[in-house]
């Protein structure tokens, strides 16, 4: 889900080292004060909550998803994957640099009182317990669900012949050609265990003498393509019988080990270290492509960081697994039964039973862009504000292929943070430059995970002609946006984008995110200077509306909290809500904290990590914060400050972690117009007023569940009946 990306200061050697000190305008009202040092008291004030536990709590929080006897059954079982998928990320990134800051020996206490190894304890203990918690409800409740509803998953003695025979051919033709066994002995060193890779570990015994040496320890990777973990045999109508791939191995163990008795065969799993290393030379941008590819090819070498193993394993066997990989006793996960929950997404993709999946939802039209004869003329009518998924995301994708093909069209101007390997965007940019146009592109080549992806699409729009760059030296560049530079008349226009997610056409289906569409000059003016500054680190003047980190922004965000708290005291409406997928900076925690004694009051809604403590008496009593976690993933970052009874609304790239305001090229931006205000207010609105999904944060740091005492508010499904009503009533087919 993209939720621990960690920036590593100082990894860029080549070029100059750019500090950004940009301009802010300041809109009407009390002043601002961003000056005023911050000392916060951290022996008065109670310490904040530990990042990575608050991230576990985020993940528990999905995990009860899968626990909601209300959700529906596979549902239930994406949620699970989801889970599994979070943990991943979190072990191979938060957990493995836990080890890297006690390997460096760090003994300092953070923010939240506890040393590295205290955290490590402390998220090893929680982390064993939430995935026993998984496991169970797995075994005992999700698998005897799905057989009740014609889905099984069988074990070796549940099989009929006809099902036997299908998986004797399927091991023969599909299984064996792919498999390698890895002896360990003397002779054969231990295996190399590839990251995520789902192994077999086999003890032996030679039925009898040979003249060739018997190895009694064998590994056996699972093969990583062109066969399903989970295997569909014949079944009865409506039915759907699956076997796991490693079953079918150790079906057929006496296949591969002839000569042998199979005493022991258990499945393992390792996560490593996927923080990426590398060093940069003097040569330029060729060298920053190459370093990041081979650390992209390095990631599967990083240190081992957690093994999960089906109970059963012979002790020699973990005994040498620990030896081997070295690791702690806290990096161990036996598990009962199924190994490597991720894998769940595939069941649930092979299953269409509809009674089980939540009702389908088509993104909704968006009345300004289908009442227009192309996208120009719908944005100089006037600012559009397009809320995905439950509007469709096809319209940035047209937008930009509209630009590509209009012959008036003379640049187009974008950032690629998460491209997917068939970003039709993208595509749509290698024919604008095809067609002669001038093509700038920023691609972050080091968005974590989406690297080789990145990569990828860089080198072919370098080979079309497109300029493209990669960004600040020392900065990721995490903003979203995109500038349209068309002839109209006897001068030219320029269309803007700016948007809360990324131009990824695939998470667009499940994350919340807002798109702002203008052609105001004032917001073209400061696109052309973002990416003046992007791409020959030219310092933009003033700026109109665009707020940068990594300075300007934490500057800005300061300022208007401590305007709302002047406002407070002075008896003015007060008021601050946001909108973020995260809340971990202490000075901007801190500033709250200051808003809250002042009397503002401020409503947050956090997805995920949040080390604010809310509602402690004379510090945060006025501060309330929620948690979402729904079938979206919401991934929206939208402030709203009152202003004296002026209020301002803007959206953003970041969250409120120090990565994003210190350590990344993010944009903050208003939303100017009075009914996309309105729009904007909706979302809040519903989203704080949600007792179905949501979560509230406790000042011990428990998210807590509150059942609803008058009609059940859904958010999400409040959003979704409000796309389909306005799109029905630009029909003329009522509202």
């Amino acid at each position: 889900m993209g939720f621990c990306d960690v920036l590593v200061p100082g990894v860029y050697s080549f070029g100059p080292r750019i500090t950004l000190s940009l301009p802010i305008r300041p809109n009407a009202g009390a002043a601002l004060d961003s000056e005023r040092p911050f000392a916060p008291s951290l022996q008065r004030d109670p310490p904040l909550v530990n990042r990575e536990l608050s991230w576990l709590a985020f993940n528990a929080r999905v995990l009860e998803e899968a626990q909601d006897p209300s959700v529906p059954l596979l549902e239930r079982i994406r949620f699970l994957a989801i889970f599994s998928s979070n943990l991943d990320e979190f072990f191979m990134v938060r957990y493995a640099g836990l080890w890297r800051q006690i390997d460096a020996g760090i003994v300092t206490t953070g923010p939240d009182g506890m040393t590295p190894r205290k955290v490590l304890e402390a998220v090893s203990v929680r982390a064993r317990e939430l995935t026993g918690i998984q496991h169970g409800l797995l075994r005992e409740t999700l698998f005897p669900a799905l057989a009740k509803e014609g889905v099984r998953l069988l074990r070796q003695r549940d099989l009929s012949e006809e099902q036997r025979a299908f998986l004797d051919v399927t091991f023969q033709r599909r299984i064996l050609p792919v498999l390698t066994p890895m002896a360990i002995d003397p002779a054969h060193p231990f295996p190399w265990l590839g990251n995520r890779a789902l192994c077999l570990m086999v003890q032996l015994e030679p039925l009898e003498d040979a003249a060739i040496p018997a190895a009694t320890q064998c590994v056996i990777h699972m093969p990583a393509a062109g066969v399903p973990r989970f295997i569909r045999v014949p079944s009865g109508p409506e039915c759907f019988d699956f076997v796991l791939i490693e079953d079918v191995i150790r079906m057929h163990l006496d296949r591969l080990f002839t000569g042998f008795r199979v005493l022991s065969c258990r499945a393992i799993r390792v996560t490593r270290d996927a923080e990426l290393d590398f060093e940069l030379q003097e040569e330029g941008a060729d060298d920053l492509i190459s370093s990041i590819e081979e650390a992209v090819r390095n990631r599967r070498m990083g240190a081992a960081v957690r093994l999960q193993y089906e109970r059963g394993l012979p002790q020699a066997q973990l005994d040498m697994l620990v030896s081997e990989l070295e690791l702690d006793p806290a990096d161990l996960y036996p598990v009962e039964g199924m190994t490597a929950l991720t894998d769940l997404s595939q069941l649930v993709a092979q299953v269409d039973v509809p009674r089980l999946k939540e009702p389908p939802f088509v993104p909704q039209p968006v009345p300004e862009f289908e009442r227009a004869r192309d996208p120009f003329a719908a944005i100089r009518g006037g600012d559009i504000l397009v809320h995905h998924p439950y509007q469709d995301f096809e319209y940035v994708h047209r937008f930009i292929q509209a630009a590509a093909d209009d012959p008036d069209v003379l640049a187009i101007k974008m950032t690629l943070y998460r491209v997917s390997g068939d970003s039709p965007i993208a595509k749509a940019l290698l024919a604008a430059a095809r067609n002669g146009k001038e093509v700038a592109v920023l691609v972050e080549l080091r968005a974590r995970f989406s690297e080789e992806a990145n990569i990828a699409w860089a080198r072919r729009l370098e080979a079309t002609g497109a300029h493209v760059v990669y960004g600040i030296v020392g900065k990721k560049t995490h903003c979203k946006a995109a500038l349209v530079v068309r002839r109209e008349g006897e001068g030219l226009r320029r269309y803007c984008h700016l948007a809360t997610g990324n131009y990824n056409h695939q998470t667009a289906k499940v994350y919340t995110d807002v798109s702002l569409f203008t052609a105001r000059e004032t917001f073209g003016e400061d696109l052309t200077h973002l990416f003046n500054l992007l791409t020959g680190y030219v310092r933009p003047p003033p700026l109109n509306h665009l707020v940068l980190a990594p300075e300007g922004l934490r500057k800005f965000l300061v300022a208007r909290i401590r305007r709302e708290a002047d406002h407070a005291r002075e008896g003015r409406p007060a008021g601050i809500r946001a909108k973020l997928n995260a809340l971990a900076d202490a000075e901007l925690i801190h500033e709250l904290y200051e808003a809250s004694r002042a009397g503002v009051r401020i409503d947050l809604v956090v997805r995920g990590i949040c080390c604010l403590r809310p509602g402690v008496p004379g510090l945060s009593e006025n501060i309330r914060v929620i948690s979402i976690v729904d079938r979206f993933l919401e991934h929206a970052r939208i402030l709203n400050f009152e202003n004296g009874g002026a209020p301002e609304y803007f959206l953003s790239s970041a969250d409120w972690m120090g990565r994003n305001l210190d350590g990344r090229v993010e944009t903050t931006f208003p939303v100017l117009e009075p009914a996309l205000q309105q729009k904007l207010e909706e979302i809040l609105r519903v989203q704080l007023a949600d007792n179905a999904k949501a979560r509230v944060l406790t000042s011990d740091g428990q998210h807590m569940r509150h059942l609803p005492t008058e009609e059940p508010v859904r958010a999400q499904q409040r959003l979704i009946v409000s796309a389909y009503a306005l799109a029905l009533s630009q029909r003329g087919l009522g509202a």
